[in-house]
């Protein structure tokens, strides 16, 4: 599974973030896997993953093989020696005292000896729960030849209490006595042998600890090592398309649109990256240029875009309305309250056809600023009148702030025609002209664009604000 793994990535990494699984006689592109960023990194957390678990997984099984030992040497050695050691105790006190009984013939003694005995048999017990065929062997000769020896005392405890003192003494130094001895051995060997175990053992413990450390310490450092390559590798397939992407970003914040030494062949997120990037780069050379031909005063494109939206207008076949948008009187009006003034005006007007689009129109409705005080909007024709009409109603109302107080009541100002007389003027007024084509009737923008103008000029010989469409031109 590691080895696998490390393929995956190694392969993936390797070749621009591709693997190719093709069977044999197929060359198709859709049998093509791509390694993403996601994948490349989940890839390697798997394998540092597997590291780890592989490392846990045997530090575990060191460590209940440990255990097992250490639960043998509980289970079993020590209670071997522990009750062991009780066992000789109890023997030898029980050989003591049917020694005394013998000599002062007791009953208390002999009582004593009983109690002596039932304690052996109970530690008897305890060792026989322990899982050791060779153990319970042991204990089974023990148990024989205690129950003889509880048999010989009864009878020797009958003799004394027939007065029969010198056959029960020679029963306590020959029979009785022989059989402690052989159960003292067994003991002493049971004693023994499981001291010698809990040695070996120890030293098992201890060789173990020594290989498991051994072990652990260097899969510990393989995964380190491992992960420290992997992190490496990875940071470095990803930081190097990173720091072009860096210096490509300086480049074109620059204003260099034309860079090119943006070619990263990582199919992954980097290289979609780059790839969608070069196309910002494409586009952004297209808006800077839109950029340099908007208006300065009002920030609305100029005449290019707005070439360029009619002519995709009329590419597309779907019927939309030109709007050319004029101001009536803005000479004199400019001529009398100065340049500065009457810039505030296009702004204003900038800012009410912005207005309206946004209330009445729709998102794909087009604002530009042609030059001086002519606009162009671009509608659908069913939403070309509302908006027109909400351009009209709030020029007119807007308009009067622009005004001192005494030419606002008089309705009108005092200027000097292109002659150089003086006469009245009228107040400022919008004009307004409407053409509609779905690409089959003008030839060209400029040509489109020109017919929108002779209707704003018709709408303009009109004495107030108003809008007029090509059609109802045509009916007078």
């Amino acid at each position: 599974m590691l080895f696998m793994l490390f393929m995956l990535l190694a392969c993936g990494c390797g070749f621009h973030g591709t693997f190719y699984p093709r069977p044999p006689g197929t060359n198709r592109p859709d049998m093509i896997m791509k390694l993403t960023i996601a994948k490349k990194l989940l890839a390697a957390y798997l394998l540092m993953a597997c590291l780890t678990i592989l490392v846990g997984s045997y530090a575990i099984f060191s460590l209940q093989k440990l255990n097992e030992i250490t639960g043998s040497i509980l289970k079993k050695d020590f209670l071997i020696i522990y009750h062991g050691r009780q066992m000789i105790d109890n023997l030898l006190a029980q050989e003591r005292t049917e020694k005394k009984f013998v000599i002062l013939k007791a009953p208390s003694l002999e009582e004593l000896f009983w109690n002596r005995s039932r304690d052996l048999n109970e530690n008897i017990k305890k060792l026989k729960k322990i899982d050791s065929p060779e153990t319970a062997q042991v204990l089974s000769q023990i148990q024989v030849l205690h129950d003889e020896c509880d048999v010989l005392f009864r009878r020797e405890a009958g003799l004394i209490k027939a007065n029969h003192s010198e056959e029960a003494a020679q029963i306590s130094e020959s029979t009785i006595k022989n059989t402690i001895e052989a159960i003292a051995v067994l003991l002493n060997n049971l004693q023994t042998k499981a001291e010698r175990d809990v040695d070996a053992k120890m030293q098992l413990i201890s060789m173990r600890v020594i290989k498991a450390s051994g072990m652990t310490t260097a899969l510990c450092l393989i995964s380190l090592c491992g992960g420290i390559a992997l992190a490496v590798f990875i940071t470095y397939t990803i930081s190097r398309p990173l720091k072009k992407l860096k210096k490509a970003t300086g480049f074109i914040g620059e204003g260099n649109f034309d860079y090119d030494d943006l070619h990263i062949g990582h199919n992954d997120e980097i290289g979609d990256l780059a790839r969608r990037f070069r196309m910002m780069a494409g586009r952004l050379k297209v808006l800077e240029q839109l950029n340099l031909d908007a208006s300065p005063l009002t920030r609305l494109p100029g005449n290019i875009a707005i070439e360029q939206h009619i002519e995709r207008r009329l590419s597309e076949g779907k019927r939309f309305s030109l709007c050319h948008v004029d101001l009536d009187n803005f000479k004199p009006f400019a001529d009398k309250y100065g340049y500065a003034w009457a810039s505030e005006v296009i702004k204003e007007v900038a800012n009410i056809l912005a207005e309206a689009v946004k209330a009445s129109g729709a998102d794909e409705d087009f604002i530009g600023h042609i030059g001086g005080d002519d606009f162009i909007i671009i509608t659908h024709p069913e939403r070309s009148e509302k908006i027109c009409q909400q351009v009209i109603d709030e020029f007119d109302r807007r308009v009067l702030q622009f005004y001192e107080e005494k030419d606002k009541q008089e309705g009108f100002i005092i200027g000097k025609d292109r002659r150089g007389n003086k006469q009245q003027f009228p107040l400022l007024t919008i004009s307004i002209g409407i053409v509609s084509d779905d690409g089959s009737r003008f030839a060209s923008p400029v040509d489109m664009a020109r017919t929108a103008a002779e209707v704003k000029e018709f709408a303009k010989t009109h004495p107030a604000s108003n809008y007029v469409k090509q059609e109802d031109m045509l009916k007078h």
